[in-house]
């Protein structure tokens, strides 16, 4: 028969998880249950493998906001026969660290069990609170679950860092969001217009949580109707932005054209445009990326140092700050003079070789480090620069027979710097 205390004890639990959020009310609790992530817990992933296991060593969970990363270390607390310890670095100081690690102690010296210490937002903590940890975590003492919004080769000890394994939570995708805000209705016993789930779904940004306590407010303000697109305006605090999956490509398109055409003011309006209807700063980043090499290239090579530190601020910052940098480099790449040389040779070779041209490698140029290359004929013509700066030679294959060559046969004469 079951004792009293434990019956009211579940029935307070039961209670507190009713009244809790709605993201706190859907954690999963098992790894089939976690929507998205799939390349961490999927069947047969290094990391589920550890967790069913119960084998599984510190780790740091890097990622995003609501991407699951307390999820992760929840689950893991509720399938291991280790002792699961949770400090936040937040409110948790030295004294934290230093009392649950002579318990960890403790109990494997009494008891031979082991213990997991979860750290939520491990950045936060100090140098010396990192310190703390080191010594208990190399010697087995405890096993380090961390989990960080920052980057963790700015954030954290390089040695705690050697010492665990790195697992990168990525941005949940629209169709698991979609998912997630589907086992929202039903927790909530409700139904939301298409309309109000795509608005829901385009303004996540790859947050689950976000997404979650949004359809908590739209429900909210919904009451015992049907959710729709002003309840999710209203949840969100801002005005829903025509912007299909067509308009997605349709303004990227004029963003990287305003660049390709040197205007700034329109580059940056159209980078203003995507920010505001909720794009993912990541892919803004990375096409800016790919537009400093496309259409700068060699003109100005700084280009693509600007992208790609844009891209490291948008990691390292995150909005709304970052749209400092995105726009910092949206000025630099349309101020930029423009060259295709960089993209017309990578395309018109890899062209080249998709037809058929000789791909062998000339003999002259092939490996001669072995015993036996100069009896192939290997290396054995080759004259390097270095020794004879005036030396003229061929580095290419021998091209289809009738086929022209050139000293550049990837860079037309008329294609000078704009």
């Amino acid at each position: 028969m079951a004792r009293a205390d434990d019956l009211f004890t579940a029935v307070a639990e039961e209670r507190l998880r009713d009244q809790a959020p709605l993201a706190a009310r859907l954690r999963p609790r098992t790894l089939d249950e976690i929507v998205g992530q799939e390349h961490l817990v999927a069947r047969g992933a290094p990391l589920r493998s550890l967790i069913e296991a119960d084998r599984l060593s510190s780790v740091i969970f890097w990622g995003p906001p609501g991407t699951g990363k307390t999820t992760l270390a929840e689950v893991v607390a509720l399938s291991t026969s280790r002792e699961f310890v949770r400090l936040s670095a937040v409110t948790s100081g030295v004294k934290d660290v230093r009392q649950a690690i002579d318990e960890a102690s403790e109990r494997r010296a009494m008891h031979g069990r082991g213990t997991i210490v979860f750290v939520d937002e491990i950045h936060r903590f100090s140098t010396s609170q990192q310190d703390a940890l080191l010594p208990s975590v190399e010697g087995g003492v405890i096993t380090l679950i961390g989990a960080t919004t920052e980057n963790p080769y700015f954030e954290v000890n390089a040695p705690l860092r050697s010492r665990s394994t790195l697992f990168r939570l990525e941005p949940l995708s629209t169709e698991a969001i979609a998912k997630l805000i589907g086992r929202g209705l039903v927790a909530e016993g409700a139904t939301a217009t298409p309309e109000a789930m795509e608005l829901l779904v385009s303004r996540a940004g790859g947050d689950g949580r976000q997404s979650l306590t949004a359809l908590e407010v739209a429900c909210a303000l919904a009451g015992d109707g049907t959710v729709e697109v002003r309840h999710v305006e209203a949840a969100l605090g801002v005005s829903a932005m025509r912007y299909g999956r067509d308009d997605h490509y349709d303004v990227v398109s004029a963003f990287i054209k305003s660049i390709r055409g040197s205007d700034p003011s329109a580059a940056v309006f159209w980078l203003a445009r995507m920010l505001e209807a909720g794009d993912d700063p990541r892919f803004i980043a990375r096409r800016m990326v790919i537009a400093a090499s496309e259409d700068i290239g060699i003109a100005d090579s700084q280009a693509l140092v600007v992208a790609v530190a844009a891209a490291q601020a948008v990691e390292h910052v995150g909005l709304p700050e970052a749209q400092l940098n995105l726009a910092h480099a949206a000025v630099y790449l349309a101020r930029a003079p423009k060259s295709p040389i960089v993209s017309r040779a990578i395309w018109t070779a890899r062209s080249d070789i998709r037809q058929g041209v000789d791909v062998e490698v000339p003999a002259h140029l092939r490996d001669a480090h072995y015993a036996g290359a100069s009896e192939l004929g290997h290396g054995t013509d080759y004259v390097s620069p270095h020794d004879d700066p005036k030396v003229e030679q061929d580095y290419l294959p021998a091209h289809t027979e009738g086929r022209p060559r050139r000293q550049d046969p990837y860079v037309s004469d008329d294609d000078g710097v704009v």
